[in-house]
Formats: structure tokens, sequence, C-alpha cells
């Protein structure tokens, strides 16, 4: 019988993929868990507007970061730092810091968690940061640190 998988089915298949399976199986177990549905022709043909939906979506997420991506090289983000004895900086600048800066800055909302450092920065200067934007999309906000 053939069933479309509404869930991942362990050793199966995976959401959305039409697979084969035993009759008992699939009334014992994959419809009464709801985890697939009969791939009749109505159903297959839901499938594909689902995913050409989802194709459309998935084309819009990636031109909004490509934009947004753009926006962000443009700008440089100015962090003030402490310093202490012999202009050493006094702490560090996290992703938490950068983020906050940006949306008083420029007024733009970036995830800290999209920020991607290694360690915190604990220098005076300019730095270059990656923003992961989306999984195809990494643009570099430039971080000035600064003595206040």
């Amino acid at each position: 019988m053939k069933v479309i998988l509404l869930e991942d089915v362990k050793s199966v298949g995976k959401k959305g993929d039409v697979v084969e399976v035993s009759d008992g199986y699939a009334k014992n177990f994959i419809f009464k868990k709801k985890l697939g549905k009969l791939a009749d022709s109505k159903n297959m043909n839901d499938l594909k507007l689902q995913k050409a939906n989802e194709e459309k979506l998935a084309a819009q997420n990636l031109a909004a970061a490509q934009d947004f991506s753009k926006e962000i090289e443009k700008k440089t983000v100015v962090v003030k730092l402490k310093a202490g004895e012999g202009g050493k900086p006094f702490g560090s600048v996290s992703s938490k810091e950068i983020a906050q800066e940006a949306k008083t800055q420029f007024d733009m909302d970036i995830d800290k968690k999209k920020i991607v450092l290694a360690e915190p920065i604990k220098a005076f200067g300019t730095f270059e940061v990656p923003v992961k934007l989306h999984t195809q999309v990494t643009a570099t906000l430039k971080v000035k640190v600064e003595e206040c």
C-alpha cells in the first residue's frame, strides 16, 4: 500500500515521502497513530501543492536574508568599552552587546544566536563579525570597539 508520511517514521521515511508499506502496517500503525495517509490522487495533489508552497516560502526567506545581509554589510556598529590599566580594555564584547547596539544604533533586529563569535572580543579596534542569517547566507558585520 502506498502511504504519504505526515511525520518522520523511523526506518520507513521522512515527512512528505511517499512510501510503499504492507497493508497491515499501514492500517494498524501508520493510520492509527496519524503518521500518514493513503496516497490516493487527491492526497497526492495536496502533497504536490504543499511542496510547491514550501519551495515558494523558502525562496522568499532566502531573498529576504540576502537583502538583509546587504543592509548589514553597509553598517558599522560602535561598541563602547571601558579601559583599564595601560589602555587595555576592561571586560569584553559578546554577541549580546553587539545585537543590542545594532538595535539601538540602526534599529536592526539581529538575533544574538545568529552572531558567530568564536570568543568574545577583548581588544579595541575594528572587527569583522559573521552573522548567519540563513543556511546559505552569511553577512559580515563590522564592529568597532572604542574606549569610553
